[in-house]
């Protein structure tokens, strides 16, 4: 009861012009940032930090956490009209997202998008508001062995539950793992696949490869089709919206299911883009016809989105009650009330009640007010889509270029989103699929580390993986997914000797 008293408490404090003010402010900068390629919510916000400073540490965090639900928010333009994804976590999204805008469905996308983002962080926040203790002392448990099970989970989903060749699966999922390995080993600080080039000591940029996987190399197709594709006529009314809403009870279990994973992997914290596609996969896999993902199928937007924004607010729970941060945007955050005085950890529900439960009000109400702003504004983005792609494409290399260029201030980084731009051409004509890919590629650095620490901490016995229910529990579901097509080959013939037995009992 006294956590909802200040709950409400924090309402009142924030419903004042100024609060509402700067939390427009920071949605508008929050979506610009999510739309421009590389850019993003991290680098938005650490950004915008110095802005805050001067401000009272409330004021500053409800601005700076609305620049984090517009960047959530904004991800999802660009991957729905160009394929383009404006955040790493939304790359899935353009998996039937973009489709759905060739088909002259964008406002529909679009509004899928920003619906599922809402779910997903309320989800998030009630989850945040009601199981805090009992979230932060699960969050403790996890070591080098937790963290890679889940990452071996995520991969064996993909190669187990996809529904492409598994073979194409594995070597794409092989050249990202390889990829991901150049630059300095963060373990033992040698340096692997530099072949003496300064620019690759720090490896390969994971936003880099994706605006050249998807945004290049679509450019690339078109031209190949003497631009053919043309911009498609959107328009967005009431209807569009209540259409949407109207059919979401249909999907409440692809909702809860994905919000479940994205809570589940941003507390840990496995990362939104784990959620995102691991929510994507499992809603494939799960469809009664898994066959119609990738060709704009609304279900398809609505699973990562959901995963991805339930990912990317629980993510600050371990951040205000451990002071660990759970992702990028949150480590920065945590610099932000570290300047104000405020040190994250569980003293901090006790010593600054006040402050706790106002940023927790704060992202119910930047939620509501965020969703609002962007339904609105739809038409906006989808009136871009008129425009002839003949007149958008240089615009969108442009974007992208700078996009590249904004993450570490290198023209090397250029030249490699070129170059993965043509990979991603080939891939698509080939039919080797870019999603296993672009997941080793960010998650290939990670799951390395934390399995050498793994091994370095047992001694090299494999048996760490198995060392308590929890891990050991993650790592069996994990090898019974990567091996999901025999186990339900076999689990299929079993029932089918049941079901002819039955017969002659009788």
């Amino acid at each position: 009861m006294e956590a909802f008293g200040l709950l409400l408490h924090g309402f009142a404090v924030l419903l004042t012009w100024k609060t509402l003010v700067l939390m427009m402010v920071g949605l508008v900068l929050g979506i610009f940032v999510g739309v421009l390629p590389g850019l993003g919510g991290p680098n938005g916000v650490a950004i915008l930090l110095p802005l805050t400073f001067t401000m009272d540490p409330t004021s500053a965090i409800v601005m700076l956490s609305c620049i984090y639900w517009g960047a959530l928010f904004g991800g999802a333009i660009t991957s729905i009209l160009f394929n383009i994804p404006g955040e790493a976590w939304s790359v899935a999204t353009t998996f039937d997202g973009y489709p759905m805008a060739q088909q002259g469905r964008a406002a529909e996308a679009l509004t899928a998008a920003f619906t599922s983002s809402f779910i997903g962080s309320l989800v998030a926040v009630l989850l945040i508001t009601f199981l805090a203790p009992m979230i932060s002392s699960f969050a403790l448990k996890f070591g080098p062995p937790e963290f890679f099970a889940v990452y071996l989970l995520t991969f064996c989903s993909f190669v187990g539950l996809g529904r492409e060749a598994k073979h194409k699966t594995v070597i794409s999922m092989s050249l990202g793992l390889l990829l991901a390995g150049i630059g300095m080993d963060t373990v033992s600080g040698n340096l692997r696949m530099t072949f003496g080039s300064p620019e690759l000591l720090r490896g390969i940029n994971f936003l880099v490869a994706v605006i050249g996987l998807f945004g290049i190399s679509e450019i690339l197709l078109t031209m190949e089709e003497r631009l053919a594709l043309r911009g498609h006529a959107a328009s967005i009314s009431l209807r569009v919206v209540l259409g949407v809403w109207k059919d979401l009870p249909k999907y409440w279990t692809t909702l809860l299911r994905s919000s479940f994973i994205g809570c589940w992997l941003g507390i840990t914290p496995g990362g939104a883009i784990a959620a995102s596609f691991m929510g994507y996969n499992l809603a494939k896999r799960f469809a009664k016809d898994p066959e119609s993902f990738g060709k704009g199928r609304i279900e398809g937007v609505f699973a990562p989105e959901t995963a991805a924004h339930a990912s990317g607010t629980s993510a600050l729970l371990p951040m205000l009650a451990l002071g660990i941060p759970g992702s990028g945007t949150a480590a920065i955050l945590l610099g932000g009330l570290m300047v104000w005085g405020l040190n994250p950890g569980p003293l901090l529900f006790v010593e600054h009640k006040d402050f706790v439960w106002g940023l927790i009000a704060s992202m119910y109400l930047g939620n509501v007010v965020g969703l609002v702003l962007v339904l609105t504004t739809v038409p906006i983005f989808a009136s871009i889509l008129r425009v002839p792609f003949a007149a958008v494409a240089p615009m969108i290399v442009v974007s992208c270029a700078i996009g590249a260029y904004a993450i570490q201030n290198a023209m090397f980084d250029i030249w490699l989103m070129l170059g993965f731009g043509i990979v991603g051409y080939v891939f698509k004509k080939i039919g080797i699929p870019l999603a296993p890919f672009t997941l080793a590629l960010v998650l290939g650095n990670r799951a390395e580390d934390a399995f050498r620490l793994s091994m370095i901490g047992s001694g090299g016995d494999l048996k760490v993986f198995w060392s308590n229910g929890l891990v050991g529990s993650i790592t069996t579901l994990a090898i019974v997914l990567l091996f999901w097509p025999v186990v339900d080959r076999i689990l299929t013939r079993l029932r089918m000797k049941r079901a002819k037995a039955t017969p002659l009992q009788v």
